[in-house]
């Protein structure tokens, strides 16, 4: 039989926490369940009458397209959008979360459209109302789908009752924004470049578009003068201009050149191709002439000794299109026209212009009597009666284009071409379809910017055809704004600016870029020419073009719209809406759809306000640093031209999701990722837990490493609560001291809980949950893990359960328990929820449903934080001191150590239970081995202990207790 031991085993009489919460969190398992019980007990609808009648903070959800699965980018932002809304239920206030989705628009019809494209179909050939309705189907299937995914992400709302702008009522309230800008004169009919996808065959907004570097052929081409009155020697001479876009020469109409520019006649004498020169003089910008020759391979020429030629002396000159020969259109002379947008930082300081295809183009010409032509058709490519080029290729071809193209082979016959060459730059391209765009003059329908507001007599429709274009394809646009007594003038854009300066932006710099947007943004052209969306429902009057603004025809309409949504239009019986007042054979009914940014911009009206109420506004919008030219500006110029104001108080703006090396997320680099794939593996709240650590105010990364730092934060959090858990098992109230009676480092706990809590207030109200959490996992790690739990371990193991120092401690835990499990709740749903039901299970409960907590109030001590912030300090210098002798064996713990400090800011006694040390005294900084022996329960090395293994007198009364 084996010896009996020296000592007795003290193990049974320490009271060690006690608890079932497991250590390893097991998350991807375990939050379906907790899911499923939400769902069960009606978590939402129940939190919603909890609040009914608080304070109400209403967070509008921006609406993602119902087009596929969900992306990092999505899981970021709804979860951002989560924090944001719990926190303020926490804080007591009345936060709804409703969900929505964009249903309309290209995105999800290029979706069904590439189903007819795999089977050789024509989706053109379809009856609309059947299309809309697999568009429709659509849809619907991805909003179940991604609502599946962000409800799996934790993401608390109304998920029975989301918004969807495809819902009846939502179409019927879009059209019905749109007749209100009809009715106040701000939209208009007009025929101007737009930016148009020749591959989608349709307008596309600012919002729709993304720039990618292409090759084009940069071309220079001669334009003989023939008339110029201001300046008789250049008759005879040729104006060089430049272009990237050699397509837009066959419908040039006019030059451009620069009123203060000074410009140079210049001969060609030496270099390749010298012949192709031979008798040319040419008109080029002075400041411009070494570049061009550099481009032109020359290797001399001669600038001819007469006065310089100035811009001014280019008024009234008429020049003619290269291929004149062709007669008709061609043959008309050219006029040089006044461009204060002409510069000479590159090109030849002439520009050609294209009424058709650029935006100075057309305002310039069109100041001077001259109108598109509309050349080119919907596919981008020339229409088929256009002599020379119709029906040869698209514009954005590059084999039609190109330098062997037709246009620069026909220039090159004509000897008009002068150069041509490769040129890299950036362009716009359909950020659905990737295919380049052009800019194309089309008939569509604009929001006027700079129109006055209200326009007198509030009618819009009477708004006179240009002559020129005939009246199905295009109106006037309103005339510009008058100036008002104080200076400005009531448009659109100036309520815009108003409205941005009124708005809390954060952070700041984003006002800054949404201002410098809307400041030069130009008239918002709201017509598309697809067929899934809501359709402009207007009647316009055959023979004037004025489209009608009669009250009692639009209220059929919406009412039509109400009942049926928007498919009403598309099989309506139009003279039935327009009543016996009007008859059809005088109307034409519209039959483009509206800009999809229009419906989001109107989400306001079908959302907050029917749900809220007339003129309730939402708190705040979020949305990534995109959006300020897509929804945040959409819903600011819809609710500023029907309300006078943006629906919005505020907005956050955050950042895109890269991958760990910074790079965008693209399937062909194979650097996606998926966060659906880690809610499988790690849980969503790992998923938060990133969420909540990156600085999403700018790009955040996500991958591996992220991911590891986010698991090895939620360990650290876990494992405080588990702490928690265990150290208060069996805690009831008749344990519980008051405050008065607590240690100091119990009331100091307390006093750090109060600065906690109130850094965390401010941390909800800037919306800057990074710091929040930072705040939270400090707080858990350093002031609890690292210090008041590592000093007081001694007293929860080995004091008496009646102990007042232990009681105060477990009354500290219990007070930290209740407000850190209510501080996390925001950002790890799934393990708070675990926590408040590890301590007070119950079907019917839900830490979700408590409310920020009431902290005690501490008695006055001034002093009291600085003496415990001054003792740590020392703390943390004495364990450097002593971590040399554990290297070197001379002690195995800081008990085992006896330490000399210059300075006492707590009594000694205190100060050695705050080291964990075996003694304290004065002298300079030092540590030793103590000569106490270590007492056989509490392993603490005291005087009173006169043989190892014995017991102190604290531990000899607990054990014969």
């Amino acid at each position: 039989m084996a010896d009996a031991p020296s000592t007795p085993d003290y193990r049974d009489t320490v009271f060690l926490p006690q608890t079932d919460f497991p250590m390893k969190a097991g998350l991807a398992a375990k939050e379906p369940a907790i899911l499923a019980r939400w769902d069960r007990i009606g978590l939402y609808d129940r939190l919603r009458a909890a609040r009914a009648g608080r304070e109400q903070f209403i967070l509008h959800d921006g609406p993602p397209y119902a087009n596929g699965n969900i992306h990092m980018g999505h899981a970021m932002m709804k979860t951002l959008k989560d924090f944001i809304t719990r926190s303020q239920s926490l804080l007591g206030r009345d936060a709804p979360f409703i969900p929505g989705w964009d249903c309309h628009g290209l995105p999800i019809e290029w979706k069904v459209e590439e189903a007819y494209r795999a089977k050789k179909l024509d989706k053109d050939q379809v009856d609309p109302l059947a299309f809309r309705a697999e568009c429709r189907a659509y849809a619907a299937g991805w909003v179940d789908q991604q609502r599946a995914q962000f409800q799996r992400l934790g993401v608390m709302g109304d998920w029975a009752d989301p918004y969807l702008t495809m819902s009846f009522d939502a179409e019927a309230a879009i059209a019905g924004e749109l007749l209100k800008f009809g009715d106040t004169g701000q939209l208009y009919r007009g025929a101007k470049p737009v930016m148009w996808s020749p591959v989608e065959k349709t307008a596309l907004a600012e919002a729709e578009v993304e720039y990618e570097d292409i090759v084009s052929t940069q071309i220079d081409v001669a334009f003989e003068i023939v008339e110029a009155p201001g300046a008789p020697e250049l008759v005879g001479a040729h104006a060089v201009i430049w272009t990237t876009t050699p397509w837009t020469i066959p419908v040039n109409q006019a030059l451009a050149y620069g009123p203060e520019v000074t410009y140079s006649l210049v001969t060609v004498d030496a270099g390749a191709n010298v012949e192709r020169h031979e008798g040319k003089i040419y008109l080029i910008a002075a400041d411009l002439v070494e570049d061009v020759m550099s481009r032109w391979n020359v290797t001399g020429w001669t600038e001819h000794d007469i006065e310089g030629v100035r811009g001014a002396h280019l008024a009234g000159a008429l020049a003619r299109h290269p291929m004149h020969h062709l007669g008709g259109f061609f043959a008309r002379p050219r006029p040089l026209l006044p461009g204060d947008f002409v510069t000479t930082d590159q090109g030849t300081g002439l520009v050609h212009m294209a009424p058709d295809h650029g935006e100075d183009d057309f305002a310039l010409c069109k100041a001077h009597g001259i109108e598109p032509v509309f050349a080119v058709d919907a596919a981008g490519m020339y229409r088929a009666d256009w002599a020379w080029l119709g029906g040869q290729g698209s514009v954005i071809n590059k084999k039609f284009v190109g330098a062997e193209g037709p246009i620069c082979r026909d220039l090159r016959d004509a000897g008009a071409l002068l150069a041509s060459d490769d040129y890299k730059h950036s362009y716009p391209h359909s950020w659905r379809s990737k295919a380049k765009v052009i800019f194309r003059a089309t008939p569509q329908w604009f929001i006027a910017m700079d129109s006055p507001l209200p326009r007198a007599g509030g009618v819009g429709g009477g708004l006179a055809l240009s002559a020129s274009v005939p009246s199905a394809e295009a109106s006037s646009p309103p005339p510009s704004p008058l100036p008002l007594a104080g200076g400005g003038a009531d448009t659109l854009r100036s309520r815009a600016l108003s409205a941005i300066a009124d708005t809390r932006w954060i952070p700041p710099r984003a006002e800054n870029r949404i201002r410098s947007m809307v400041e030069g943004r130009p008239d918002w052209v709201v017509s598309r020419q697809r067929a899934w969306g809501v359709p402009i429902a207007l009647y316009v009057h055959r023979a004037t073009g004025a489209y009608l603004t009669d009250p009692a025809v639009n209220a059929r309409i919406l009412a039509a719209f109400r009942e049926r949504g928007a498919d009403a239009w598309f099989d309506a019986d139009h003279q039935a809406l327009l009543g016996p007042e009007h008859d059809l054979a005088d109307y034409e009914p519209q039959s483009d759809i509206l800009d999809v940014w229009f419906d989001s911009g109107s989400t306001h009206v079908f959302t907050i306000e029917a749900r809220y109420g007339e003129g309730v506004r939402a708190d705040l919008y979020c949305e990534g640093s995109d959006q300020h030219r897509g929804w945040f500006q959409s819903s600011l110029l819809e609710g500023c031209g029907t309300r006078g104001r943006a629906p919005y108080k505020a907005v956050l703006t955050h950042g895109f999701v890269l991958d760990e090396r910074g790079r965008k997320m693209s399937k062909s680099v194979g650097n996606v990722v998926d966060p659906m794939k880690i809610v499988g593996e790690s849980g969503a709240d790992i998923v938060r837990l990133w969420v909540a650590q990156a600085d999403y105010l700018d790009d955040l990364k996500i991958g591996p490493k992220a991911i590891a730092t986010a698991s090895d934060t939620y360990r650290k959090l876990r494992n405080t609560f588990r702490y928690l858990l265990g150290a208060l098992d069996g805690f009831t109230d008749d344990e519980r001291v008051p405050v008065s009676a607590m240690p100091e480092l119990e009331r100091y706990v307390l006093e750090l809980l109060g600065r906690l809590d109130v850094d965390l207030k401010a941390a909800i109200e800037a919306y800057d949950f990074t710091r929040y959490l930072r705040l939270l996992t400090d707080f858990a790690q350093d002031d609890l893990s690292a210090f008041f739990f590592d000093v007081r371990k001694d007293s929860l193991y080995c004091d008496a359960p009646g102990d007042p120092t232990r009681r105060a401690y477990r009354t500290v835990l219990d007070l930290l328990f209740h407000a850190l499990v209510r501080f996390a709740a925001p950002i790890l749903v799934f393990t708070a929820e675990e926590v408040w039901q590890a301590r007070f299970p119950s079907e019917d409960g839900s830490v979700h449903l408590l409310e920020w907590p009431e902290l005690p109030a501490l008695p006055g001590d001034d002093q009291l934080g600085e003496r415990w912030a001054a003792a740590r300090a020392l703390r943390r210098e004495v364990t450097e001191a002593i971590e040399p002798l554990r290297r070197d064996k001379v002690v195995r713990s800081s008990l085992e150590a006896a330490v000399t400090v210059p300075a006492f800011p707590l009594p000694a006694p205190l100060l050695a239970e705050t080291f964990i040390v075996a003694a304290v005294d004065a002298g300079p900084l030092g540590v030793a081995r103590t000569d106490y022996r270590k007492c056989g329960r509490c392993w603490r090395h005291l005087p009173e202990v006169t043989v190892d293994g014995a017991l102190c007198h604290r531990c000899d009364a607990v054990v014969g207790a």
